[in-house]
């Protein structure tokens, strides 16, 4: 009756292939062969995992764990869905194939589905009601357009950019999806094109606004070089084709691509836990071939996707201390410091096995920044956590940039990325396919494009955040809602 997808997948994969994964849940059920193999086949080739059929779970991508999971309850036909988070690994491609999904099970089958879930821009559009919580409490229920505009007047940053747009404007209606936000933007403008190029509508296009931006600059001084680097696993895989970067101290890089694209196996590469095949990697100026990766440990702070990987000790605290003094480090105010940055205070004499995901997730991260280092590399960090939480942490990393920290990190928040990076990297089939300032990379992609970019795709083709757009906004003296606020 009731099937539960958890935050964390690993906790639900119990067989050792993807096949057996999906059909154990039928078992348990007592369905015959015959009903079993079409449910496996019919939510196997719907979520892609065709491909995975014959694959150990063990060594599946953290992405590929999560819709393995998902896949499992769904096989199980469940009249009500309870989902914790389930996308908070997919890539946005894949994450809106299982929102459609989703969204067919509620409204074309009569499926109750509650979800739990911080990245907002991917469902907000779909709930009936919404139901926010603050402590332990429910603050408001209800529609979401309605519940958005009071989350504006009480400075709650739970909203997805296009609906906390338009909320913060106090248009009379409160679009929920790009498409209905286009509608809406179109009719806050009321002059004409600047030129022939009407992208919109002979009658009723706005004027592509321009927008000056910093010329990009990169740094000189490196933190790791990866040239022409080939990689592949033992099993086969190849993971990297010809891969070329260069990260320099200050940069705040995002690596973005599908699940499998490579990222995880790059930033491994990047801090010396896997050595290239062929090419070369250059970290700190050292050839990581030739040291161990223990040689980098002072100097290098890396997070994997599984934050349970770094958590042993009894305490939050003693996570902390335990970096310090496995690395021969003195205190200096480090722990406290970290603690306080990171909203762990509260926490700093739990057990890091109670913890929810996020908060494991940032525990993980502070016993990673312990040491202070001069080169960070991230894989997933915002999984699991809030919108303000996500706010402290990239601007945490902000500030450790500014500092000449050299910043990486491994995402499929594009949401966050939109808001932090500096520069951004998309990746696919273990290559890079693009390189450069957020901006032109954002604003021209086609599956990573933030909700603000497409809502403003021929308005102005640059804005990739609401104080961006609300700028832009601000700018056009002409504009309709800037008359009626007059």
């Amino acid at each position: 009756e009731v099937g539960i997808v958890f935050q964390d997948p690993e906790k639900q994969l119990v067989m050792t292939t993807v096949e057996a994964e999906l059909a154990f849940g039928l078992e348990n059920l007592g369905l015959p062969p015959k009903e079993m193999f079409p449910r496996v086949a019919g939510v196997m080739s719907f979520l892609y995992l065709t491909p995975l059929k014959d694959k150990f779970t063990g060594n599946l991508s953290g992405g590929e764990k999560q819709k393995v999971a998902l896949a499992a309850v769904l096989a199980m036909q469940p009249r009500v869905l309870i989902l914790g988070e389930p996308t908070s690994q997919l890539d946005p491609v894949a994450a809106g194939k299982f929102f459609d999904l989703i969204e067919r099970l509620n409204r074309e089958m009569g499926h109750t589905v509650i979800l739990i879930e911080q990245r907002l821009e991917r469902c907000f559009h779909l709930a009936d009601r919404l139901a926010l919580m603050e402590q332990g409490e429910i603050r408001r229920v209800g529609p979401p357009d309605e519940v958005a505009r009071w989350e504006v007047k009480q400075s709650f940053p739970f909203i997805p950019p296009v609906a906390k747009f338009f909320a913060s404007l106090d248009t009379p209606f409160i679009p929920l999806t790009v498409k209905d936000g286009r509608k809406e933007l179109k009719s806050l403008f009321s002059r004409p094109p600047a030129s022939g190029n009407d992208r919109i509508g002979p009658s009723c296009a706005p004027a592509v606004m321009t927008w000056k931006t910093q010329p990009y600059r990169q740094p000189c001084r490196e933190k790791v070089e990866v040239q022409d680097v080939w990689f592949t696993y033992r099993n086969g895989t190849e993971a990297l084709k010809g891969v070329n970067l260069r990260i320099a101290e200050g940069e705040f890089v995002a690596v973005l691509g599908e699940n499998a694209a490579g990222k995880s196996t790059l930033l491994k590469l990047m801090v010396g836990l896997l050595k290239p095949g062929r090419g070369r990697v250059a970290l700190l100026g050292t050839d990581t071939r030739s040291v161990s990766p223990a040689a980098f440990a002072r100097r290098i702070g890396y997070l994997s996707q599984n934050p349970n990987d770094y958590l042993f000790q009894d305490t939050v605290e003693g996570e902390l201390r335990f970096t310090l003094s496995n690395l021969g480090l003195e205190d200096n105010g480090a722990i406290d410091t970290l603690l306080e940055k990171l909203e762990l205070t509260t926490h700093r004499d739990a057990n890091p096995r109670d913890l929810s995901s996020g908060e494991r997730q940032r525990a993980a991260l502070a016993s990673v920044l312990a040491a202070q280092p001069e080169f960070v590399v991230l894989d997933e960090p915002t999984r699991g956590i809030d919108c303000r939480l996500k706010e402290m942490l990239g601007e945490f990393l902000r500030a450790l940039s500014k500092e000449g920290v050299g910043v990486v990190v491994a995402t499929h928040d594009v949401e966050f990325t939109a808001e932090y990076a500096g520069r951004v990297i998309t990746m696919f089939d273990g290559r890079i396919v693009s390189n450069g300032p957020r901006a032109e990379i954002l604003s021209n992609s086609l599956f990573y494009a933030p909700q603000m970019a497409r809502l403003f795709r021929g308005f102005a083709d640059d804005v990739l955040t609401v104080r961006e757009g609300m700028a832009r906004i601000s700018l056009n003296g002409d504009s309709r809602y800037a008359s009626r606020k007059k």
